[in-house]
């Protein structure tokens, strides 16, 4: 296993409706480590988004802590952002701009020199093969390629974690298995992804590590293969029905 990158501790997050607490997240704990991927799995409002929403800084938690390199984050949220790529299931670019000028203020955004930005926005443009967009506004994108700028703009300034939420959802199959090849490749460069995503082919064929959430809490952390032979399936998808089963008996 690799060294450990991000330290979660006993993070929380309640909501108060009315006289009612919500627990969004109920005392999460684990480690991510360094260039690996950790798919995180759970049936709607098990809380990844929120797990996901927290790590990426967006909201607050309610009590807990995160670490980066043995270092809380909420020390300097700021610093710590430079460090983290979020790419969002929804496309949140500005449509007034072409693809290489979201790029470009992406970069200006992490305070990059022009020098350096103009270089990184070079090799991204390339690396998700953009060139022929780049003049172009991103409405006139596929759904496939304007998943690609939302990867590429969320690693302009060479994130160590990147945090993908549901990458491609939506997509053709052809356009999901060049994007899994993007994934795999971030890892293979030493960047540490955290995917989110409901398909469980797509989780078994990308994931070091499984993570399923369950009504808040952790259910169970494990590779795929090993939660195949301990569950004695042939495919996570089958695991994954197995364990909400379980639940639905419990329940």
């Amino acid at each position: 296993m690799n060294k450990e990158l991000i330290k979660i501790r006993n993070i929380k997050k309640h909501y108060k409706i009315a006289n009612q607490t919500i627990k969004a997240l109920d005392d999460i704990t684990l480690n991510i480590y360094e260039s690996e991927v950790l798919g995180l799995l759970g049936a709607n409002g098990a809380g990844k988004t929120t797990l996901s929403s927290i790590l990426a800084t967006l909201h607050p938690p309610t009590s807990g802590d995160i670490e980066y390199k043995d270092v809380s984050i909420y020390r300097d949220i700021s610093k710590f952002r430079f460090h983290m790529g979020y790419c969002p299931q929804k496309p949140n670019v500005n449509k007034d701009l072409t693809v290489e000028q979201i790029l470009y203020f992406a970069g200006k955004y992490y305070l990059m020199p022009d020098k350096e930005v103009n270089k990184r926005v070079e090799e991204l443009i390339n690396l998700y093969q953009l060139e022929k967009y780049r003049k172009l506004k991103p409405g006139i994108l596929s759904g496939g390629y304007l998943h690609r700028l939302l990867i590429a703009r969320a690693l302009i300034h060479k994130p160590k974690v990147l945090i993908l939420d549901e990458p491609t959802v939506g997509l053709d199959p052809h356009v999901r298995y060049k994007l899994w090849e993007n994934i795999k490749d971030l890892k293979n460069r030493g960047v540490s992804v955290i995917l989110t995503t409901h398909y469980l082919d797509e989780a078994e064929i990308l994931s070091d590590r499984i993570c399923i959430l369950e009504k808040g809490k952790i259910k169970l952390i494990d590779t795929p293969k090993n939660l195949k032979n301990i569950y004695k399936k042939g495919r996570l998808e089958d695991v994954f029905i197995k364990l909400m089963e379980e639940e639905t008996e419990i329940s």
